[in-house]
């Protein structure tokens, strides 16, 4: 089968190869014939080296596609079912699975980094899924946890936007920061992950969402989308008169990955209100804040992996809110491409032109 490789940090082009094979599939397991794949920003940081992966490894985690072999032990889904690749699978058993908080468990986000279940070349060389699961690939083969049921009636394309980015986006704000009607919001970066940002605002009924972004055509997107003001960067200081009166906002949502965009989020949050890291930053880009102001300024500051989602629980939702037209998600689609045109995809998400590019497979 086609996938694409990443032989190592700082490749300049991936391997774009049509040889590879997959694992057996374990009695626990399912085999996936994947249908739709996102370009996301946390594919970019693989490559970079910001996401540690093991090496070789095949890039891509939000993906949708059709169960087309289980194993023995499996029951929660059959071959023909459509389903969401959650990649970050819970095992139900550890200390995070049994406080609810499954998107912190590690059982399965582990063995990514010791099993491979791709093999490739004239000597079956071994190769990595990006989280364990390598979407920018025809098939991949994951625990049974590793694919959610959605109805099919839910396209391929929507269904892969919801494994990660919407989960990631809606979810910080559904169930991280708990935004309440009337709230006010800013969103700090404004590509597939920030949008999700500030839909589940809107939804929320938050009166104000200032969408922050440095490029014209994001900012004019998100207020398409329910930002009620918009502004650039260095505009953070009028936006903030202008959307509430200078006094800050109720949940500032940093959804970039940097520390500086981390402190911009502080800035624009008031006294006492909630400063959410969504972004995933590089492990030595630190930020700093003194302690009389993490003191006196009384701002909470959170982060949110995956919005903290039981996807059991919000996939379905989210597909919902789409069939309802709550969630607009085809607007999130800056161009489908093919497998083959992965490494422009690449090019275009490093020079930020892009929000989703959205592989779809022949």
């Amino acid at each position: 089968m086609r996938a694409a490789l990443l032989h190592a940090v700082g490749d300049d082009a991936l391997d774009i190869r049509d040889d590879f094979t997959l694992a057996p599939v374990g009695p626990a397991d399912v085999r996936v014939r994947i249908k739709a794949t996102g370009v996301c920003q946390s594919d970019l940081s693989v490559l970079t080296g910001v996401l540690p992966q093991p090496l070789p490894v095949i890039p891509g985690h939000e993906g949708a596609g059709e169960v087309v072999e289980v194993g023995d032990q499996v029951t929660a889904v059959a071959p023909g079912d459509h389903v969401i690749i959650n990649w970050t699978p819970a095992c139900g058993g550890c200390a995070s699975c049994l406080r609810a908080q499954p998107y912190l468990c590690t059982e399965f986000m582990s063995r990514g980094f010791t099993t491979a279940r791709f093999r490739y070349g004239p000597g079956s060389d071994p190769a990595f899924g990006m989280a364990g699961c390598g979407t920018w690939a025809e098939e991949i083969v994951v625990p049974w946890q590793g694919a959610i049921k959605v109805d099919a009636d839910v396209p391929y394309e929507v269904a892969a936007l919801i494994g990660c980015g919407i989960t990631t986006g809606v979810g910080a704000v559904l169930n991280t920061a708990r935004v309440r009607p009337g709230a006010s919001v800013a969103v700090i970066g404004c590509g597939g992950v920030g949008l999700s940002v500030v839909q589940g605002a809107r939804l929320s009924g938050a009166t104000t969402i200032l969408a922050v972004d440095p490029l014209e055509s994001k900012r004019a997107l998100a207020v398409k989308l329910g930002a009620t003001h918009a502004c650039a960067p260095d505009d953070l200081g009028a936006g903030l008169a202008e959307a509430t009166g200078g006094q800050g906002v109720d949940h500032s949502f940093e959804v970039v990955g940097k520390a500086a965009a981390i402190k911009t989020a502080w800035k624009a949050a008031r006294r006492g209100g909630d400063v959410i890291v969504v972004g995933a930053g590089a492990a030595d880009d630190l930020f700093s804040m003194s302690a009389f102001n993490l003191l006196f300024e009384g701002k909470n500051l959170l982060s949110s992996l995956y919005g903290e989602a039981d996807v059991r629980r919000d996939f379905p939702l989210f597909a919902a809110l789409w069939k309802a037209g709550r969630l607009d998600l085809e607007s999130m689609i800056s161009a489908r491409i093919t497998l083959a045109d992965l490494n422009d995809a690449v090019a275009a998400l490093r020079a930020g032109e892009a929000l989703r590019q959205m592989v779809v497979m022949d």
